[in-house]
């Protein structure tokens, strides 16, 4: 018998600390905590799906009070906003008492997040209560503090993403300031040359005014035509004049909006990339270092080396990812021990957050309920025939022609009674296209998380289905016609043609990448919020 099977049962609180190290490595998050047991179950709290929902709540409450707060369109009491904005300011310190809990107290005090947050918090409690006496009192006065709440947007631990990017552009501002200094030289030059070129000459805008007497005016004129937003209304008085001039600003225009523009773009693009490949060495160091820390509190020798046993392994992964099938556990772990020791090695328990980040998709053979409940009729000669035809290319490509079909028609003038009539056809094969797909595949398959076409087209045409039927019954009750219901159908019917996207394959791959973004796409608007 091994030396590692006299070793004592793993205490309860150790594979709690070994399951937070993999769960901040499996999230990429480098948040320094407390060790022992309270901090521990302190920090689970803290990370807890609900605690940051209602944190980000709250911050986006306290972001949108500006909408209705005097001066507003919908301007509120003072009373019920400066309540709603206390309750958010007691939030987000509990949140800020709750996160000192679980860090080392030095360690808290020298983040300067946490210090933003106190002093906005500290100085928006006396903005308040400043506001609100002066209000009392009838004298006017502003609210000076408004402009610090989107620090906490910034400076809680949840936007560690945002702050991400933030540095990546912060670092990449250096970069790019000696390509705009060229870029502001090249302005100022040809805005020198203007004044000289057309200064004398006496010419006059279409409103009458000077035409490129003023050195400052010809600056700020040249640096919106980069933008072309004022092209070509600015050359025509010169062009006018002499169509000699429009060489001037067509020698402007491409070295300053095409090459300096291009070359800003290259900049920016390198430069970011390189910062960002930083912050990506430094996650990937953080997230090994975490690792190992909760490989250092599992590990048993065997042999003559360390590793982590299969029943810890598992009650590791039961903890840090207790919703993945017991199927996806062993997955997991056959190929963490491929070998089949029992037990997992150092490198490849590392690994351990890198494949929790994998989505697996179970596919599970299920026979049709129709197979269950009359398999004679469902297996017959009619029934294999239809879910042949339905599982061909060739109806794929039917309904692709009907769409396009439909694309034209709905083109077409709606008032023509045979148009209206065609709305029906469509939708009746619509509905037969999704009653046929359902006979034939499994409905739970059919319908399952991952099936984004097949859940958008059912939904479009069961709400056209809805709307059509609504629109066609206002008109039949009475002479009501009613325009928020027609823009619905119609609508409804455009969005149908998306419908064609998913027959593509090509154009499938570029709109499941366009999904794909959205979660980083929500971090650059968090930014620009």
């Amino acid at each position: 018998m091994s030396a590692a099977a006299w070793d004592p049962p793993l205490a309860q609180e150790d594979l709690l600390l070994a399951a937070a190290y993999v769960y901040d490595a499996q999230y990429n998050r480098n948040i320094p905590f407390e060790t022992s047991p309270q901090a521990v179950r302190l920090y689970y709290l803290y990370n807890h799906w609900t605690m940051q929902a209602a944190t980000y709540f709250f911050i986006f409450v306290d972001l949108f009070l500006a909408v209705f707060e005097d001066p507003a369109v919908y301007p509120l009491p003072f009373l019920a906003t400066s309540l709603v904005e206390v309750l958010c300011l007691l939030v987000f310190f509990g949140r800020l008492v709750h996160f000192a809990k679980v860090t080392p107290r030095n360690v808290f005090w020298k983040d300067t997040k946490n210090i933003c947050i106190m002093i906005a918090i500290l100085v928006t409690l006396i903005d308040l209560i400043i506001y609100g006496a002066l209000k009392i009192s009838n004298v006017n006065s502003i609210r000076w503090s408004r402009f610090l709440r989107p620090i906490f947007l910034i400076n809680f631990a949840e936007s560690r993403q945002i702050r991400r990017v933030f540095r990546s552009i912060r670092n990449t501002l250096p970069e790019i300031t000696y390509v705009f200094l060229l870029f502001m030289f090249s302005v100022l030059m040809f805005s020198l040359m203007a004044l000289k070129l057309f200064g004398d000459r006496n010419l006059r805008t279409v409103e009458g005014s000077p035409y490129f007497t003023n050195y400052l005016e010809i600056v700020f004129d040249l640096y919106v035509l980069v933008t072309t937003a004022n092209s070509p209304d600015v050359m025509m008085p010169a062009f006018d004049f002499s169509w000699w001039y429009s060489l001037f600003f067509i020698t402007y225009v491409v070295i300053n909006t095409y090459l300096f523009m291009s070359v800003f773009l290259a900049v920016v693009y390198n430069n970011y990339r390189k910062h960002l490949k930083n912050e990506i060495r430094k996650l990937a160091y953080m997230k090994r270092h975490k690792m190992v820390e909760a490989f250092n509190i599992l590990k048993v020798k065997e042999g003559t080396e360390f590793v982590v046993k299969e029943a810890q392994w598992k009650q590791l992964v039961k903890l840090v990812a207790p919703d993945i099938s017991t199927s996806h556990r062993e997955l997991l772990l056959r190929v963490s021990d491929e070998e089949q020791k029992g037990y997992v090695d150092k490198k490849s328990f590392v690994r351990l957050a890198d494949l929790l980040n994998i989505q697996v998709i179970a596919m599970r053979i299920q026979t049709h309920p129709l197979e269950h409940w009359m398999p004679h009729v469902y297996n017959s000669a009619v029934s294999l025939f239809i879910r042949s035809m339905v599982q061909h290319k060739g109806f794929v490509w039917t309904y692709d022609v009907i769409i396009l079909i439909n694309a034209v028609f709905i083109a077409l003038d709606e008032e023509n009674p045979l148009i209206s009539y065609a709305e029906w056809v469509f939708l009746s094969l619509y509905i037969i296209e999704i009653l046929l797909k359902v006979y034939t595949y499994e409905p739970r398959a059919f319908f399952a998380k991952t099936q984004f076409w097949n859940w958008f087209d059912t939904f479009i045409i069961i709400a056209a289905l809805v709307a059509t039927i609504l629109n066609t019954s206002l008109k039949s009750a009475s002479q009501y016609n009613s325009q928020q219901v027609l823009d619905i159908v119609f609508i409804l019917r455009v969005l149908r043609l998306i419908r064609i996207v998913d027959s593509i394959q090509r154009f499938r791959v570029i709109m499941n990448t366009l999904i794909n973004i959205v979660p980083t796409m929500l971090t650059f608007g968090g930014l620009a919020l």
